[in-house]
């Protein structure tokens, strides 16, 4: 394409992956400094710097989502445990999530289901995953019109999640989607070779739900490999599965779907990680590369 990609999509940048050593106001501002991004996803923020992380992002005019995702696999946290006292911590953080997300004049909170439970219990944990999922839209819906949007991750070689194929994604999201509008999936070019999916197949499978993307790398058939499996490794890597075409290839399914198109604004967000000893703004100028490489050949 020779038309000028920012008019077909907003690019953001997950914060807490792309400056995983800085600290967090001062990454943020360093995104907010870059012209080049439209967007950007933050975690949970401490106490002690919320309140300038909610001026810096409303003076910056990105559009701000909410990485649920962190708290969720960082403290271990399930939203389709059998366990009921710990589906309930689970949705207990998440709503805390949700008031923070607020705060920051997010659009969407992200957030992903739990590991999967032996495979007699997958019917039971997906009855668990939606109710959780309703209560979170719910709850949201009650104070605003932040949407709830649920990754999709791979249930074989990482982070092992519940959901799961895509198209199991989209069985939950149908459910959700009956009571709460502001419910969607999002599909990561990082997961989609851990799934043994193309690009293809899960944007258009998942295209009624899309509500956000993500692009980036993974590593899948060396296990000895350092950042194995679902790291977010930069684009080129020796060993990885993600580069030039596939993110090409990636866009042109949005397109095909309308996610992306001349005069649309849904964001496609970088999400990768520098190597030990790498520099962030190395790995994220790689990443715009790589973008604006892509575009040009689609």
């Amino acid at each position: 394409m020779k038309d000028y990609l920012h008019s077909y999509m907003k690019v953001g940048i997950v914060q807490i992956m792309a400056f995983p050593d800085t600290a967090p106001l001062d990454a943020i501002k360093k995104i907010a400094e870059d012209e080049f991004f439209g967007a950007i996803e933050v975690p949970f923020t401490s106490d002690d710097i919320r309140a300038e992380v909610a001026q810096l992002l409303k003076s910056s005019k990105l559009v701000v989502g909410y990485v649920g995702q962190a708290k969720l696999l960082g403290e271990k946290l399930d939203l389709n445990s059998l366990v009921p006292q710990q589906r309930e911590a689970a949705l207990s953080h998440m709503k805390s999530g949700i008031d923070e997300a607020y705060s920051f004049g997010a659009k969407q909170l992200a957030v992903l289901s739990g590991p999967a439970p032996a495979s007699d219990k997958w019917g039971q944990a997906k009855e668990l995953l939606v109710d959780s999922l309703t209560q979170l839209c719910s709850y949201a819906q009650s104070k605003g019109n932040l949407g709830i949007t649920m990754e999709i991750f791979d249930r074989e070689y990482d982070k092992k999640c519940l959901i799961g194929p895509t198209e199991e994604g989209v069985q939950v999201a149908k459910e959700v989607r009956r009571r709460y509008p502001n419910f969607g999936l999002m599909i990561d070019l990082s997961h989609l070779p851990l799934l043994g999916e193309s690009a293809d197949y899960a944007i258009k499978m998942a295209s009624d739900y899309l509500a956000h993307v993500h692009i980036g790398n993974c590593v899948l058939k060396d296990k000895s490999h350092p950042v194995y499996g679902d790291k977010h490794p930069p684009f080129g890597i020796a060993g990885g599965e993600n580069d030039v075409d596939e993110v090409r290839l990636f866009l042109k399914a949005l397109m095909d779907i309308g996610y992306i198109g001349e005069g649309k604004q849904n964001v496609v967000a970088f999400e990768v990680k520098p190597l030990s000893g790498e520099s962030s703004e190395v790995v994220v100028a790689n990443a715009k590369r790589t973008l604006m490489e892509a575009w040009a050949r689609l």
